[in-house]
């Protein structure tokens, strides 16, 4: 049997590699984006069970008359004004943010590579008509339009999800108008085209499943985005309501009581900064190992 081949570096040539498992190779890879990971695995699952295992309710105030105390072994956070527990309504907190990020982030993503395959599918004056439309929503502040849905229709968590996810979706439907008018033009394309495929088979079969890469990527980095702006609106007072609590609205609660006790912003604020952060890394890195150009 004759040896294996070397290359000019004197490396043994790599077994073929699919696209998805070359791209978690380069992922693993990078360090930033795995301590990313690991950070978000391990305060997803502090806000799952962290409740379940508390002696306190998110809204009970055992302590009230007491006002707001400082970290100790009964309450390893504190509490807060109230006498509620800062950890217990820190995990509560985070479970409906992160509950936002993702719920937000699929309306947005269901909005945006609908109407983005459409667009780059149609052509022609369709697609000049629908862009137009994403060009005029970009001119408008997303941020009052929110606050504007939240005081017309109520304050309710699952509007919160729509009207965010609304708002969200128009730089998801570019990056999918593009995909689909580059791949549309692909030999492969034609071929099913030519053998008669029809023309939604065409692009939900053959078309959008090779633009899955670029539309996990911006995923990924939606998801911070629309935290930061749930966090936003909650802060004004227009997202989440109390007794239930989020991680902005945590961080409204202790700016009002920071030089009395600081702990009450420390927490969240730190919480929640470490999320975006983690967030961030992990949508870096994964852009990063779905980069054609990068080495295996």
């Amino acid at each position: 049997m004759s040896p294996p081949a070397v290359t000019a570096a004197g490396r043994k040539p790599q077994a073929h590699l699919s696209p998805s498992r070359l791209a978690w190779r380069r992922l693993k890879a990078n360090r930033m984006a795995m301590a990313g990971l690991a950070f978000l695995l391990f305060f997803s699952g502090l806000c799952v069970v962290g409740p379940w295992f508390s002696p306190y309710s998110f809204q009970e105030q055992p302590r009230i008359a007491e006002g707001a105390l400082p970290p100790s072994a009964e309450h390893w956070l504190g509490t807060d004004h109230r006498g509620r527990d800062l950890a217990t309504r820190l995990f509560h907190g985070g479970r409906i943010s992160l509950m936002v990020g993702l719920l937000a982030t699929a309306v947005s993503l269901s909005i945006g590579v609908v109407y983005g395959s459409l667009s780059g599918f149609l052509g022609g004056k369709s697609d000049s008509v629908m862009m137009r439309i994403v060009d005029i929503l970009y001119a408008l502040p997303f941020t009052v339009f929110v606050i504007l849905l939240m005081v017309f229709f109520g304050r309710s968590l699952i509007l919160l999800f729509l009207a965010i996810g609304a708002v969200e979706w128009l730089t998801m439907a570019r990056i999918v108008r593009g995909q689909v008018l580059s791949l549309k033009q692909t030999a492969f394309v034609e071929a099913a085209r030519i053998l008669g495929q029809r023309p939604r088979k065409l692009l939900s079969g053959h078309i959008l499943p090779n633009a899955l890469g670029p539309i996990i990527v911006y995923t990924a980095l939606t998801i911070p985005n629309v935290m930061l702006l749930e966090a936003f609106v909650s802060f004004l007072g227009l997202g989440v309501q109390p007794p239930m609590s989020s991680l902005g609205l945590l961080i409204n609660d202790g700016r009002t009581s920071m030089e009395g006790a600081p702990w009450l912003l420390l927490a969240p604020g730190i919480a929640f900064a470490m999320t975006l952060f983690s967030l961030n890394f992990l949508g870096d890195g994964i852009r990063d190992a779905f980069d054609p150009k990068k080495e295996t």
